[in-house]
């Protein structure tokens, strides 16, 4: 398995090990509202959150889903991007869907703290979704196989309807849009350039 990906998963579980014994890190380093202080003094928001929350996760299957989605996506991706560039774009993925979060949760008025790693996730599917379309993929519930692009299709469309619907709350589907969104944004300003800045 790639380094940066090897890495990125040993910082996750330890950090869910440490958050099971200090879970007091939620406050500091989970993603707040811009607005939280104004109705809970002891929590607000600080510039770090903006990537400290995708290391943090809700329970051991949050942590699990979102750590089976890094192994099997980012070994490629790593592979393709070199270590240097892939833990930029994932770390840019991270940052887009916490910007994403924070413009919904003014929207919203919603006062309550994000985590996890889904914004990066979501950003490492829409890559391979990209960089291997035609690679068969198979989804857990139902066992549907699927083309990668169509795959990552999907999971779009299905992250906007339970969005705009609210009908699976806790989850913070705009967020793993956003997710997308800026790894989009990173992949075509890399194909942009004058030279391919994949390796």
């Amino acid at each position: 398995m790639p380094p940066v990906t090897t890495a990125l998963l040993a910082a996750n579980v330890a950090i869910f090990l440490l958050q099971s014994v200090a879970p007091g890190l939620i406050v500091p380093f989970a993603l707040w509202p811009l607005s939280a202080s104004a109705y809970d003094p002891s929590v607000s928001f600080a510039p770090w959150q903006l990537v400290t929350y995708a290391f943090l996760h809700g329970g051991l299957m949050h942590l699990a889903f979102n750590m089976f989605a890094l192994y099997m996506f980012g070994s490629a991706i790593e592979q393709v991007f070199g270590g240097r560039r892939y833990l930029a774009y994932y770390l840019g993925c991270v940052v887009s869907a916490a910007m994403t979060q924070l413009v919904v949760a003014a929207l919203a008025g919603e006062i309550y703290p994000t985590v996890g790693a889904s914004g990066g996730v979501f950003g490492l599917l829409l890559a391979y979704g990209m960089l291997f379309p035609n690679t068969r993929l198979v989804l857990l519930f139902p066992p549907i196989p699927m083309r990668a692009r169509t795959f990552v299709v999907v999971y779009a469309v299905l992250e906007l309807f339970l969005g705009v619907t609210g009908s699976q709350s806790g989850v913070a589907h705009f967020a793993h849009l956003g997710g997308m969104i800026g790894g989009y944004g990173l992949l075509r300003y890399w194909k942009s350039g004058p030279r391919s800045r994949y390796r």
